[in-house]
Order: C-alpha cells, then sequence, then structure tokens
C-alpha cells in the first residue's frame, strides 16, 4: 500500500444546497443520529465526519458512498437539495447536460464530471474523467464497486489495468465492458489530455463510493469547474 499523500484538490465554491456536507448533518439530525452513530454505520472515524460536515476536508469517493450506504439514501441526496421519493416507477424524466455543466470534483488521479447529477436513484451513472496518473504506483490501491461499467476513450489513450488481466490501451474511440467488482485503475498513456466516458450501473450510492477512493473531493455547482478555488487537504 502506498503510503497516504497530501492532495490538491480544486472545487468550485459550492451552494449549500449541493454540498453533501451540509445534508450529511441534516439527514444525521433528521434521523437522530449523533456523529458516533454515523461513524459506526460507515467505518468513518467521528473526527472525520465533523471535519465533512462542517466544511474542512474533502469528500472521496468511498467517504461519500459509505456515508450514503450507512444514512441509507441514494449518493444524489447528498448532492442535491431534492428529497427523494423512494418510487421506482420513474416515467418519461430526463435531465439536459450542457457542456461542462455537471458534479465537478477534481483529485489526484481524475477530474470528474457526473451529468444528471440533479436526477437521484439512477440506474445507471455516466461519468466523465480527465484521467491524471500516468502509473500504477501513482495511482495507488485498485478501486472497486457493485455492478458493471462501459468505458469509451473520448480524448487521448487510456490503460485499464485490473487485478484478473493484463493491462489493455485504449485509443480514442476504443471501448470497454467490465465487471467493476474486479479491481480496476484507469492510467493515462499518452501525452496531454486524457479523457473517458464511464457508465456504471448499480446503485449510484455505491457507485460514487470507490470511482475516488483515495482522493479528496467536494461539490461543486453546475457548470464544472468554472470559477474554481484551490487548496491543500489531506485525508485522515
Amino acid at each position: 500500500m502506498p503510503a497516504k499523500r497530501s492532495k490538491i484538490v480544486t472545487v468550485a465554491a459550492p451552494a449549500a444546497a449541493h454540498n453533501p456536507g451540509v445534508a450529511l448533518r441534516a439527514l444525521r439530525r433528521q434521523r437522530g443520529w449523533t456523529l458516533a452513530e454515523i461513524g459506526a454505520r460507515t467505518g468513518l472515524p467521528i473526527s472525520t465526519l465533523s471535519k465533512i460536515e462542517n466544511g474542512k476536508m474533502s469528500l472521496s469517493f468511498d467517504k461519500l458512498t459509505r456515508i450514503a450506504q450507512g444514512l441509507e439514501v441514494d449518493i444524489g441526496e447528498l448532492f442535491s437539495s431534492q428529497p427523494a421519493t423512494g418510487n421506482d416507477g420513474f416515467s418519461g424524466r430526463r435531465s439536459i447536460s450542457r457542456a461542462g455543466e455537471g458534479y465537478a470534483v477534481r483529485t489526484e488521479n481524475y477530474d470528474h464530471l457526473y451529468p444528471a447529477s440533479e436526477l437521484l436513484n439512477k440506474r445507471l451513472v455516466p461519468i466523465i474523467a480527465d484521467v491524471h496518473a500516468r502509473t500504477l504506483e501513482e495511482f495507488g490501491e485498485l478501486i472497486r464497486h457493485t455492478g458493471e461499467e462501459f468505458a469509451i476513450v473520448l480524448e487521448g489513450a487510456i490503460e485499464l489495468h485490473s487485478e484478473l488481466y493484463a493491462p489493455t490501451r485504449l485509443e480514442v474511440g476504443d471501448s470497454i465492458y467490465f465487471d467493476s467488482a474486479m479491481g480496476h485503475a484507469y492510467i493515462a498513456a499518452a501525452p496531454g489530455p486524457c479523457r473517458v466516458l464511464a457508465v456504471c450501473s448499480g446503485s449510484e450510492s455505491h457507485l460514487r463510493e470507490v470511482m475516488q477512493r483515495q482522493n479528496g473531493a467536494e461539490a461543486s455547482r453546475p457548470g464544472g469547474l468554472r470559477g474554481a478555488r484551490t487548496r491543500r487537504l489531506s485525508d485522515d
């Protein structure tokens, strides 16, 4: 396991309605739970949860999903001010994301953009990722999450590492479909920007858990990373 590193996280200043820390506190109080109880349900230290609630710590994909699972909510409830209805019989809903819009996070390994972030209980979760890590050592621990994943390279080249197969190089237009419970990592394999569109199945709350397992992130307003600010954060 590589040593934990200090991380530079660039985020757009979030609106309160799109701040997972604010949502965490509201949902926790709604249930009458203490930070200790949330810690027991998520496996996260009380100090970490307190920092997240107060906007003093990055919120990684792993932490995000642990919290959603511990609170027994869809992960979208941590991003949106719209309450979940619990109704699986969606009919005719749609979401249009203009270029650069979505829930945006920036970490050492990836820049992630989640289109259609206002829709809850999605069966498929689209993620546009700019890949930064150029070696597996730089990336760190492989990530895993339930469901399946389809990815297509939009720019540059990607090398997909997994625990069961030899690394696979994918050029622009190449795609891959795989079991995402298998440990995997996207590595940049060409000079310049390397971008991939990944579409993941499974519950959204579990998906965001692992996509940034070793990286910090916070919610941003729709519009990507425009107007972003930079600060240095380190995980507990």
